[in-house]
C-alpha cells in the first residue's frame, strides 16, 4: 500500500508539472540598448526615454516594459548606457504591430537625432 501511495504521489506530481508548462505563456523579449551622441544634452536624453516609456501606454501588444541605466562596474558597456527591454505574446505582434506601430514611427524620430549606436537582441523567453 505506501508503495501505491508514493507512485500515486509521483505520478500526480509530474502530471500537474507538465499541466503547469503546458499552460505556460511563451514570451519574447525585444531588448535595446542605446549609445547616445555626445552632443545630445540630458534633458535631449530625457526626452527619448520618456518616448520610449509612453510606448508601453500607447501600444496594446506590449506586454511589459522595463528599462534602466547602465550601473556595470565592468566597464565593458562600450559607450552604451540605456538599455530597454520590452516583452512580447509572440514574434507576430512584435513584427506587424509594435514595429509598424505609429508611436513607434514617432519615437524613432524622436530617437534619431540622438542615437550614435542602438544594439538590439531578440529572444524567446525559455
Amino acid at each position: 500500500m505506501k508503495y501505491i501511495l508514493i507512485t500515486a504521489f509521483a505520478f500526480a506530481s509530474i502530471f500537474a508539472s507538465a499541466q503547469k508548462k503546458a499552460g505556460k505563456q511563451s514570451a519574447y523579449r525585444h531588448v535595446v540598448i542605446f549609445k547616445f551622441k555626445e552632443s545630445s544634452s540630458k534633458q535631449s536624453v530625457d526626452s527619448v526615454v520618456n518616448a520610449f516609456v509612453a510606448l508601453k501606454d500607447k501600444i496594446p501588444v506590449i506586454k511589459s516594459f522595463e528599462w534602466g541605466v547602465n550601473v556595470s562596474p565592468e566597464h565593458f558597456d562600450q559607450g552604451f548606457t540605456h538599455c530597454f527591454v520590452v516583452t512580447f505574446s509572440n514574434t507576430a505582434d512584435r513584427d506587424n504591430i509594435y514595429q509598424k506601430h505609429p508611436a513607434h514611427k514617432d519615437f524613432q524620430k524622436i530617437l534619431g537625432p540622438h542615437m550614435d549606436k542602438v544594439f538590439v537582441v531578440d529572444y524567446k523567453v525559455e
